[in-house]
């Protein structure tokens, strides 16, 4: 069988979180939630939790060994680095990056990884970028908004023209989106749920009609959770695309035809949805991931559903896509 690669799934250290702890005030904190788990909130709401196997290699490479994950490019999922002093970003960037590539050190045959950025601090991200990839990054980690501000925001244009330069894919990670108190997002930790899907959807539709792939070509963003719900409003996107002035100012083609052009995962939880996701972005775009280790990741689930689609498919999802893309 094609070997799996797993594009979607996270490891966290316990330096990074002691960091998160002391520096992130007031916006970040830690609290107990339901069910005895401390989760990290943004102003009040939870949106990710720590769980013991995001501190724990062995048993990521045993739970990999029973799901027959061959390898897993590991990311810091949110809120990463956007957080502190410019010290204190970079720290907490630089030892999950030196902590991923001590694994890959350990596990050659089975970890990649993808590389964080202080993207609000653009000649440390810079700086950092280099440093990873020299020891061994094979992509970049960014989250859909960088402490509220779009990825289309020009203080970021120079990092972008140096990952564009490298050729290098950007996993595009959900995190609370901006507005969560507002959104009544505490209540039933609905972040996880809705909030994370609204950050991605917003965050890649904004890229789409801003021409974002037409400035960067060699760009290949990985849109997390299977896009969002992209796939699931690109006709709306292009009707808008279509009909309102504002939404073609910047692109000369439609939404569905920059669809063709994102990445997106399988970690959608339901087979139709799986099946949408390759005939909206194309056999060629979509690719096996699992969240794992957090609460609602799946490695087993998701690779029984990219297994369920038809052979030739199945194998480029399974592996085939991400060797190409990551030149694995």
């Amino acid at each position: 069988m094609t070997p799996v690669i797993d594009v979607h799934t996270h490891m966290l250290t316990k330096e990074w979180l002691s960091l998160l702890e002391q520096h992130g005030g007031p916006r970040y904190t830690l609290k107990e939630v339901k069910g005895g788990l401390r989760a990290i909130h943004l102003d009040g709401s939870p949106f990710m939790t720590p769980v013991p196997n995001m501190f724990d290699w062995e048993a990521r490479i045993k739970n990999m060994d029973q799901a027959r994950i061959d390898i897993a490019i590991t990311s810091l999922t949110c809120p990463n680095a956007f957080w502190g002093s410019p010290e204190v970003s970079l720290k907490a960037a630089r030892v999950m990056n030196e902590d991923m590539a001590r694994a890959q050190k350990t596990w050659p045959s089975r970890i990649r990884w993808f590389a964080s950025l202080p993207w609000q601090h653009e000649k440390l991200a810079l700086q950092e970028l280099a440093r990873a990839c020299d020891a061994g990054a094979v992509g970049v980690m960014v989250l859909a908004n960088i402490t509220g501000k779009a990825l289309t925001d020009p203080m970021f244009a120079n990092i972008w023209k140096e990952i564009d330069r490298r050729s290098l894919p950007v996993l595009v990670h959900p995190s609370a989106p901006p507005g969560s108190a507002e959104l009544g997002l505490h209540e039933f930790q609905l972040t996880a749920p809705i909030g994370f899907t609204f950050d991605t959807s917003l965050a890649v539709a904004r890229c789409i009609y801003d021409g974002f792939f037409d400035r960067f070509p060699n760009l290949k963003l990985i849109a997390s959770h299977g896009g969002g719900a992209l796939p699931y409003l690109v006709g709306r996107l292009d009707i808008c695309w279509h009909n309102i002035p504002a939404a073609a100012a910047k692109t000369d083609r439609p939404p569905s035809e920059y669809m063709r052009r994102i990445y997106v995962d399988s970690v959608v939880f339901q087979q139709s949805v799986l099946n949408l996701a390759v005939e909206v972005c194309g056999v060629e775009n979509v690719l096996y991931g699992s969240d794992y280790p957090h609460t609602i990741g799946d490695m087993v689930g998701c690779l029984a559903r990219v297994d369920a689609l038809p052979s030739q498919t199945r194998d480029k999802v399974r592996g085939l896509n991400a060797q190409r893309i990551f030149k694995l």
